[in-house]
């Protein structure tokens, strides 16, 4: 079964020996990688080093990168010496910028997170964010990540199409958490796709974690999702 890098597969598990087990489960089924905050305390840039320079994989590191822009900086430099493919940090567009000056001309990918998928309107109100949709909110905060030098961003499916239609988007990436095969619970997440209908509405590339790295048969779920998503291009 050929990959196909639009799929991300999130190894959202605590430690790296579950990841990589996870990994020899999918074989060559998938190319690409998420590893984020829950397992960076058990081995996790252990094993983007291993999944990159051993087996080939393309790596996105998810840590979500939040300080002052000094820190951002040295952060991102130490990050890309591993060759890591994408690496997200908050949208806010000063620390987009540092991040920007820390990976310089390497090919790392800067992604700006504009809101969580597992956010909705009454979320944003508790924290405060000003008032408006959240299709808009993200509009503004893809423009303004894209100005300050980001490589793409991070969205929900429902977004992608609006972003996409950006002229500020134009050669940036957009990479969608909250993807759902059909039949599958949204769980934590509040706004959610098929992974077919993610492509199709605009996405570069999918995130998908806990259907694929939960199910009984993690080979036999992303052969599944595989077919769903090969005709659309």
């Amino acid at each position: 079964m050929n990959s196909d890098d639009r799929i991300i597969i999130a190894l959202d598990v605590p430690n790296a020996v579950l990841g990589l087990n996870i990994v020899n489960q999918l074989g060559d089924a998938v190319s690409f990688y998420k590893i984020g905050l829950g397992m960076l305390t058990g081995g996790g840039m252990a094993l983007a080093n291993e999944l990159k320079q051993d087996l080939n994989k393309k790596i996105f590191m998810d840590l979500k990168l939040f300080d002052i822009g000094a820190t951002i900086e040295r952060a991102v430099k130490g990050l890309t010496q591993y060759n890591i493919d994408f690496l997200t940090v908050n949208g806010d567009p000063q620390v987009v910028s540092a991040a920007a000056q820390g990976k310089k001309t390497t090919d790392t990918k800067i992604l700006a997170v504009t809101f969580l998928t597992s956010l909705d309107r009454e979320d944003l109100n508790k924290n405060l964010i000003k008032e408006g949709s959240i299709n808009e909110l993200v509009l503004e905060r893809s423009i303004k990540a894209f100005e300050a030098g980001a490589d793409g961003v991070i969205a929900s499916p429902h977004e992608a199409q609006m972003i996409k239609g950006l002229s500020e988007a134009q050669g940036k990436l957009i990479v969608t958490p909250g993807i759902r095969p059909l039949g599958f619970n949204s769980e934590d997440q509040k706004r959610v796709m098929t992974p077919d209908a993610a492509l199709a509405n605009g996405a570069d590339h999918i995130v998908i974690g806990r259907p694929v790295i939960k199910a009984k048969n993690p080979h036999l779920e992303i052969k599944k999702i595989l077919e769903t998503i090969e005709t659309i291009k």
